[in-house]
């Protein structure tokens, strides 16, 4: 019973102190909405916010590309020939790979 009356009279003394203790470690650790989390969740909307620009440009890119090859025949053919490996009957592809292979 004594150790219990120490107790209660250093939280008697100190109680402000104890209760901001508390609070700070509720708030700071333990809580739905902890100071961690929200450091958390601040730096995963950045990624986020940076993927959202990255599909952007994409887009924007896809687009400025898109308002070409609807509207110039000679674009839409080396679009073809570059990305799809596509020729006309007279012609022929070579197509050159890196050596992936380290050694």
């Amino acid at each position: 019973m004594n150790k219990l009356s120490v107790i209660w009279s250093f939280i008697g003394r100190h109680k402000y102190w104890v209760v901001t203790v508390i609070f700070l470690l509720i708030i700071g650790v333990f809580d739905e909405n902890s100071l961690i989390r929200r450091f958390e969740h601040r730096r995963e909307i950045h990624a986020l916010k940076t993927e959202i620009e990255r599909y952007r440009q994409r887009y924007e890119e896809d687009s400025k590309m898109l308002k070409e090859i609807t509207g110039n025949k000679d674009a839409l053919e080396k679009v073809a020939r570059e990305r799809y490996l596509m020729k006309q009957e007279n012609e022929d592809i070579f197509v050159f790979q890196k050596d992936t292979e380290k050694e």
